[in-house]
Order: structure tokens, then C-alpha cells, then sequence
């Protein structure tokens, strides 16, 4: 038995296909998203507490987007639930988190839910181009080969 025959070990070929059964990127732009806003978000608590539903939804909103895309990386199952609720939480930051964490966690939270909610579970891999070009270059010289003698008669 030869060393390629035994599956790969090792955590990097584990990561790898776990990665690729779930929408991955997605659920990290949205947790970053949603990480980025909290991060700007700079009230205490007796602020936030006098303020009130506002200031409460300041923290709510980017919590709820962290747990959406985390929520989506270990249950891709639901990812359109949570790339709706997270792209309105994160639409909903605008008003109540410093223009969405001055617009840069808005953005990643808006990407990262488009990116879940367009994900496909049962996708074939994707094939590289110049893949694409040697199968097409070997189809059209397949279909020269048949027809060169094609009409002529023996």
C-alpha cells in the first residue's frame, strides 16, 4: 500500500471540508460585521440604560449579527433565516450603531448575509478556467478528427 492511497491526515484537509459544507465566508463577513459595530460602539452601560430602547438596540443589533453568523457556520441548515434576520440587523445598525460601525461593519454585515443567502449546498466544485480551456480545446480537436473524412467516399 503506497502513501497516496491512505486518506489525508492532518487538520487542514478536516478544516477543508468542513469549510466547503457550509457557507463559510458569509458567516465570517457577517460575525466580523457584526463584531466591527460593538467594537465602535463606545456608550457605558448607565448610558445605554438612560438613553434607552435605542441605546439597548445600539448593543441588541450587532449581537444578534454575531450570533447569526456563527448560528450559520454551525447550522447551515437555516442559512436563509439567518441571512435575512442578519441583513436587518444589519440595515437596522445604521440608525442605532454610529451609521452601521461608521459604515464599514454595515457593509461587511450586508455581504456577508448576500453571500449566505446565495450559497448552494449540493454546488458542484467549481472547475478553473484554464481546466475549462484544455476540455473545450480537446473537444474541438475530437470533433476535427470525425470530420475530415465525413462525405467523401471510400
Amino acid at each position: 500500500m503506497s502513501g497516496t492511497d491512505s486518506p489525508p491526515q492532518g487538520w487542514r484537509p478536516a478544516f477543508r471540508g468542513w469549510r466547503a459544507r457550509r457557507p463559510f465566508l458569509g458567516g465570517l463577513l457577517l460575525t466580523l460585521g457584526g463584531c466591527w459595530i460593538l467594537l465602535t460602539v463606545k456608550a457605558s452601560l448607565k448610558v445605554v440604560v438612560h438613553i434607552g430602547m435605542q441605546g439597548v438596540a445600539g448593543y441588541l443589533l450587532p449581537a444578534v449579527m454575531v450570533l447569526c453568523g456563527l448560528l450559520t457556520l454551525f447550522s447551515p441548515s437555516q442559512r436563509l433565516f439567518y441571512s435575512i434576520l442578519g441583513m436587518l440587523c444589519s440595515l437596522g445598525s445604521w440608525v442605532t450603531s454610529n451609521l452601521g460601525g461608521f459604515v464599514l461593519g454595515l457593509a461587511l454585515g450586508a455581504v456577508g448575509s448576500c453571500m449566505i443567502f446565495g450559497w448552494l449546498p449540493d454546488q458542484e466544485p467549481r472547475v478553473s478556467r484554464r481546466k475549462r480551456r484544455e476540455a473545450a480545446r480537446e473537444a474541438a480537436q475530437q470533433t476535427q478528427g470525425f470530420g475530415e473524412g465525413a462525405g467523401e467516399p471510400a
